[in-house]
């Protein structure tokens, strides 16, 4: 399929997990794709599984909570892949499992910063490109977390609350232009990363390790979690042309999860 034939898309946190799964459908829809993030190592891997497939890819380190790499990121996109007509805003970290009394200022901060104002850096990065274009996507991952309350990780969930809003203001602002915003909220995705965030929460309430994992499927009516190629299914879908109706949305990926 070459759907995406032509296009240029950066994936900030393309380098393992959900990020290099969306990295690698947007490749396979015929995109070139800049993957970014801050370990050198895991980026080449993915520009590795791109390039062995017969893809265009680039590997890019920046921070996503600095401005001047964000804006060093779209720059050299578009200097060595020629063009960029999507973002995905992926790049994100968990944060730590406490409660609010026992966080501190800087643990509330860097996922703030990371999960909620690099997006918007990102996004600032590659809007006149888009504009001066009158065509775009920009696609923000969210979470399960942004759509209800989220106990022992109030930055967390503060910040994928934020990314909704971020992504149905944008879509009015810009939507004259011709750019669509839409957001992804998984639910719990199997893998490591899901594994760390219960087993931190099972520590931090004094719980079981399996009754807290059990909380992450029961509410499930496919009685399971969803993937990472399913999260990037739909993000290929969303900056596509099959999806060029779509803007200012929110889609769950999560196994119908009733926990939002």
């Amino acid at each position: 399929m070459s759907e995406l034939k032509g296009q240029t898309a950066i994936v900030t946190g393309g380098g393992q997990g959900i990020g290099r799964e969306i990295a690698l459908a947007l490749a396979d829809a015929g995109a070139s794709v800049a993957v970014t993030g801050r370990n050198l190592e895991t980026l080449e891997g993915t520009v590795a599984l791109i390039e062995g497939a017969g893809g265009r890819a680039l590997a890019i380190v920046a921070d996503v909570a600095k401005q001047a790499d964000c804006e060093r990121m779209a720059a050299e996109t578009l200097d060595k892949l020629g063009s960029l007509e999507i973002l995905v805003n992926n790049a994100g970290i968990s944060g730590v499992t406490k409660s609010t009394l026992d966080m501190t200022l800087a643990e509330w901060q860097e996922v703030i910063d990371i999960d909620l104002t690099g997006p918007w850096l990102a996004t600032k990065a590659v809007l006149p490109t888009m504009t001066v274009a009158r065509s775009g996507v920009v696609l923000n991952i969210s979470s399960e977390a942004g759509r209800t309350g989220y106990p022992q990780r109030a930055p967390y969930a503060a910040a994928k609350w934020g990314l909704i809003g971020l992504t149905q203001t944008w879509a009015r602002e810009w939507g004259m232009l011709g750019l669509r915003f839409n957001c992804i909220c998984p639910g719990a995705i199997e893998g490591d990363r899901i594994e760390r965030v219960m087993r931190a929460r099972a520590e931090a309430v004094g719980r079981p390790y399996e009754d807290v994992k059990r909380d992450f499927t029961s509410s499930s009516p496919l009685a399971r979690m969803a993937t990472e190629s399913e999260v990037a299914n739909m993000a290929r879908f969303l900056c596509s042309a099959a999806g060029s109706g779509i803007t200012g949305q929110t889609v769950n990926v999560n196994c119908g999860s009733a926990m939002n």
